[in-house]
């Protein structure tokens, strides 16, 4: 059984709706998270997979969209992913230097999972989103190799570790240890539940700006650790899944209230940050051997948007607490250390 801290075991309380069961992306049907985590004395790094769904995903893509807050990022497949409005791979979150390593995998993965089902693989368009760790992680060694990928692949699961973990190891978030966190809402629409959940890779903010409950805690926890950092340049890349019936149009529109709990929680986006959302929903499945000329697809009433929006906002809030309150003290590559939040409260 993997041990989550709660933001609640801590007195905090953050929105009105109702959490899933575990409190996790993965509360939404098919979803599963793996991690593969690299910790050596010069490394600490690591990959992080979400799957979409159970099954092969360029057979089955999900409707998607992503959104950039602040583009000083380098992921790859998000041209093609707003192009056409799906997602057709695992998502891989890892460190900025080890994109392509992570991408070649990714792909080496697809080909061996459409070899299965008989699908000549010619072209795909990996989802691969990095944060830099550089200031916990020699990044330059490039560690992360595709048997991590695979790895990670392999360990997907419904209930994951949060905190210093696979893409998270190196995470810095806030001038603490940030890393991998996640949240899940229940929405009532209409007469039915649906489930919404966020997770992130949070390596972004600055101790001084970090707001819990409306109250700067930051600048106190500040003056009792090493700044390192005086402008805002880390960077949190959010991913958004639902069962919701939605359009990717409409799922953009979800990516875009994630800086909402960003932004609640004292985050100013700054010019050397990367801020990239990724949403997509398993309700609307685009099938790869499709033949109809029109397919139907079902999506959400316009006017009854607005509790998915602040679903968005809360899980994000709670994520990135989460990504705090789970990762440890760690010291890193040249001896640099980051405490724990849960130090503090």
């Amino acid at each position: 059984m993997v041990k989550t801290f709660e933001i609640e075991d801590f007195g905090i309380k953050i929105g009105r709706l109702p959490k899933g069961n575990l409190n996790k992306i993965s509360d939404v049907e098919g979803v599963k998270v793996g991690h593969s985590t690299i910790d050596t004395e010069e490394n600490k790094t690591g990959v992080t997979i979400l799957l979409t769904q159970g099954k092969n995903p360029f057979k089955n893509k999900v409707t998607a969209a992503s959104h950039v807050i602040n583009g000083f990022g380098k992921s790859t497949g998000l041209v093609q992913l707003n192009e056409l409005g799906t997602i057709e791979t695992p998502i891989a979150l890892t460190n900025t230097l080890n994109i392509g390593l992570v991408h070649d995998a990714v792909v080496d993965y697809m080909i061996d999972e459409c070899e299965k089902d008989n699908i000549e693989l010619k072209s795909v368009n990996p989802i691969i989103c990095e944060c830099n760790d550089s200031g916990l992680n020699n990044i330059r060694k490039r560690v992360v190799k595709k048997e991590n990928v695979f790895e990670a692949i392999k360990n997907a699961n419904k209930n994951f570790q949060e905190g210093d973990i696979g893409g998270g190891k190196g995470m810095t978030c806030h001038d603490l240890k940030g890393g991998i966190g996640s949240s899940s809402r229940i929405l009532k629409i209409g007469k039915d539940e649906y489930t919404l959940g966020t997770l992130v890779q949070a390596n972004h903010g600055l101790i001084d700006d970090l707001t819990v409950n409306g109250k700067n805690i930051g600048k106190e926890i500040g003056e009792k650790i090493k700044k390192t950092k005086e402008k805002d340049e880390g960077s949190i890349i959010t991913i958004i899944a639902s069962d919701i019936p939605l359009s990717s149009r409409q799922l953009k529109r979800i990516c875009k209230r994630a800086v909402v709990g960003l932004s609640r929680l004292g985050s100013y986006i700054g010019h050397g940050s990367g801020e990239v959302v990724i949403a997509f929903t398993t309700s609307n499945i685009v099938i790869e051997s499709e033949k109809q000329d029109f397919v139907e697809m079902k999506i959400l009433n316009e006017e009854k948007i607005d509790i998915v929006f602040r679903a968005v906002a809360e899980t994000v809030e709670e994520s990135v607490l989460k990504a705090l309150l789970n990762a440890n003290k760690l010291e890193g590559y040249k001896g640099n250390i980051k405490e724990s939040l849960r130090s503090f409260l």
